[in-house]
């Protein structure tokens, strides 16, 4: 029974701190205009509400989706490393562009080469890290990735900047059709999590 207290204390202390963190992230966010203004409004308390009540939403649906799954635990860790493969790949793309470019390397350009071998080594394996993770949490991921973009288009909006360049269209547009298969997967049984 105590360890069962304590594996209780842990948990719910791991739940908030991870709440926290997302929302001061959303917060963050809204901050640097990346996320609607709406995000970085703070209550009397100085805390920001709006960016808690959101995660909070977040964080109960996932919570709740557990209940159909076959193995929640293991579901949630494979769509957690998952959807950390997008940026991983983002990043290992940019340090291939920075290497080609040869911008920030006045100081060490002997280590331009290097730096882009060891660039192109992350692109590559991070490719085949999302084949390893196959198409039916890569298409989960796309459930998640296509309503977030309707946050970046308020933000844009909000700026009365352009929605997309045509590179940025195209990417949404495949995660789009993405999460609408795998919405229709899940809705009659083909993807099951």
């Amino acid at each position: 029974m105590f360890i069962s207290v304590g594996v209780l204390v842990s948990v719910l202390g791991a739940y908030l701190a991870w709440t926290l963190i997302c929302a001061e992230v959303l917060f963050a966010a809204a901050q640097s205009k990346d996320m609607p203004r709406m995000f970085a409004a703070q209550n009397t308390h100085r805390v920001p509400a709006n960016a808690l009540w959101l995660t909070n939403i977040v964080v109960s649906l996932f919570v709740i989706s557990t209940y159909w799954s076959r193995d929640a635990f293991n579901v949630m860790l494979d769509m957690a490393s998952v959807t950390s493969l997008l940026p991983y790949l983002l990043v290992a793309g940019y340090a291939v562009m920075l290497a080609r470019s040869g911008v920030g390397y006045e100081a060490a350009p002997h280590e331009r080469t290097r730096d882009q071998i060891f660039a192109w080594i992350a692109v590559v394996y991070t490719l085949f890290m999302f084949v390893a993770a196959g198409l039916e949490y890569m298409l989960l991921a796309t459930v998640l990735f296509a309503p977030g973009t309707a946050f970046y288009v308020w933000a844009r909006r909000e700026q009365g900047a352009v929605m997309f360049k045509p590179v940025e269209l195209g990417i949404f547009l495949v995660t789009l059709i993405g999460g609408a298969a795998c919405t229709y997967g899940l809705a009659t049984g083909l993807i099951v999590p």
